[in-house]
């Protein structure tokens, strides 16, 4: 990649950084995502390198690791809407790139990548050492066939929500063999290791939505299904599978690139009660979990056999309104909602120190992109005001839909139920088990819905309110929206797309679709026998890095 080191947008991100108006920080993910190395971005910015993966010492290395997790259905990894799941097929199959635990986007079965200086032509270089689990060469045409698939309507993949503004036509065609891509050489084969992106317009993302969690390269000989056998260029192979019991992966040693320290993983299901994982670890039934309630980290923080490992994040739960459905298809009733709420009293019990107040709009005070606005506070009377107006002057009742797990949004939820009351919005709680709320979580008029982190401030609201896209369960569009989202996602600038996002964020604040009281904090508990572990903002686990000493 030293050949973008003269990259002209990466010329002006120096002379940025060097003038004071860019942080060190934010010079290092704008020059990595323009194709720049990470250690030559980290070395440009005065910083020492982040590493890549624990050192794990040679008498740790192999054994088995038993962890607590959902086991959730698997049909298609590329239209997944659960991280549990994800996280079983991302030991097997991979992605192109990977976002690090520093938000810097590192190529994973690439070996780099480059993009012209209008953000319309990405080059993606393969590693061409990468063999599937079979011994046949991963190519660009195994890139090509996934791309094709993800963009594919049929396929329902939340990725569409990322990536069809630059890759697809505005409409349907007909006459198309898969996804409609908006020029036939969109996703081109410039030789077996090298694809070429021509994007609609510019877009400063593409390797980060290469890291979106359904983004992973399936053997297009296993025409996108995934189970016991699937092939993959993983560091491990799915064995033994049965949801809502437990899965077996075994380590490809000498079968894969990519070496694993372990000899197999074991995952194990333990449901949704927080003392039943509590149990397990104490028990040693599993080795750690891969995601906790925070009443088990509490629990667990003086036990000196376990570490707590936590990590601020931009993850959320959303309660989110179908905009087709009455009172919610009325913008009054909707920030009606977001007014009766205190966000701040909702954390605070809820999150218990592991969290931080939203403003209804998305964008996190951690994204690079976000911009402040004047808080929007709890207004009773106004809320009040407005839930009339739209002819409700006794207030309205609703049923909020959530799950069970992890117990922080039943406590989020109760403590809504406790405040809108205070405004006439009389709320009834269905709690369902993880599993069941996952079949209805799109359906339901009325949901509190968990999201995982996404590094920019756009990407979350490109998935759920973007007009159309497979993630937008609300129904809600607005051209607005839409286009100022396209704007931002072709800003390199941070200054611009702020004042993009700004925009966004008082619309959505005015009309939007969801409530959102809380950013989050993800937790979980591991033993002190297990080497390697690093806690991803998303919880997705990278087992090849773990060991277990003896």
């Amino acid at each position: 990649m030293d050949r973008d080191h003269h990259h002209p947008l990466i010329g002006s991100l120096r002379r940025r950084l060097a003038d004071g108006a860019l942080s060190r920080r934010a010079f290092l993910r704008r020059a990595t995502l323009l194709g720049l190395a990470p250690a030559a971005a980290y070395a440009m910015a005065g910083l020492k390198a982040a590493p890549t993966a624990a050192l794990v010492s040679e008498s740790h290395r192999g054994g088995r690791l038993t962890l607590g997790m959902r086991i959730q259905p698997v049909t298609d990894p590329h239209a997944l809407n659960w991280l549990p799941a994800a996280n079983l097929v991302h030991q097997v199959c991979q992605p192109l790139t990977w976002t690090g635990f520093d938000s810097v986007t590192r190529p994973k079965l690439l070996s780099s990548w480059s993009v012209s200086p209008d953000l319309r032509s990405w080059d993606l270089f393969l590693r061409q050492d990468v063999t599937w689990h079979s011994g046949r060469v991963f190519t660009a045409d195994d890139v090509i066939w996934n791309l094709r698939r993800l963009l594919d309507p049929a396929t329902g993949s939340s990725a569409l929500g990322l990536m069809q503004s630059y890759l697809l036509a505005d409409g349907p065609c007909e006459a198309c063999d898969g996804p409609a891509l908006w020029d036939a050489a969109a996703i081109e084969k410039v030789d077996d290791f090298h694809v070429r992106l021509n994007l609609r317009r510019p877009q400063v993302a593409v390797p980060e939505h290469l890291f979106h969690y359904t983004n992973v390269m399936l053997d297009p000989d296993d025409g996108g299904r995934f189970g016991l056998g699937a092939n993959g260029t993983g560091p491990f192979a799915l064995v033994d599978f049965a949801v809502g019991e437990g899965a077996v992966l075994q380590a490809q040693h000498g079968r894969s690139t990519f070496a694993a320290c372990l000899d197999e993983l074991r995952l194990i299901d333990l449901g949704d009660d927080p003392n039943a994982a509590a149990a397990a670890l104490v028990s040693r039934q599993v080795d750690g979990l891969d995601r906790c309630d925070y009443a088990v980290a509490e629990g667990l923080a003086d036990n000196p056999d376990f570490e707590i490992h936590r990590t601020a994040t931009t993850a959320t739960a959303l309660l989110q309104m179908k905009v087709d459905v009455p009172p919610f298809d009325d913008v009054r009733v909707r920030r009606a909602m977001r007014l009766a709420l205190d966000p701040d009293a909702i954390t605070r019990l809820a999150l218990r120190g592991f969290g931080v107040p939203a403003e209804h709009h998305l964008v996190s005070p951690a994204h690079p992109d976000y911009a402040a606005l004047p808080p929007m506070g709890r207004d009773l009377d106004e809320a009040r005001r407005l839930l009339a107006a739209a002819g409700y002057p006794d207030g309205i009742e609703i049923r909020i839909s959530c799950k069970s797990w992890p117990a922080w949004e039943l406590s989020a939820v109760q403590a809504m139920v406790e405040q809108y009351a205070e405004a006439g919005i009389r709320a009834a709680i269905e709690v369902m088990p993880a599993p069941r709320f996952w079949e209805v979580w799109d359906k339901v008029p009325l949901a509190f819905v968990e999201w995982a982190p996404r590094p920019l401030g756009f990407m979350l609201l490109g998935l759920t309110v973007r007009s159309g896209v497979p993630w937008n369960s609300t129904g809600f569009s607005d051209a607005r929206i839409d286009t100022l989202l396209t704007e931002a996602e072709a800003t390199l600038d941070p200054a611009a797309r702020q004042g993009l996002l700004r925009q966004v964020q008082t619309r959505m604040q005015e009309i939007g679709p969801m409530v959102q009281p809380s950013w989050l904090s993800v937790v979980t508990v591991m033993s002190k026998r297990v080497k390697g572990f690093r806690l991803h903002p998303t919880t997705l686990l990278s087992a090849a890095d773990y060991s277990v000493a003896p």
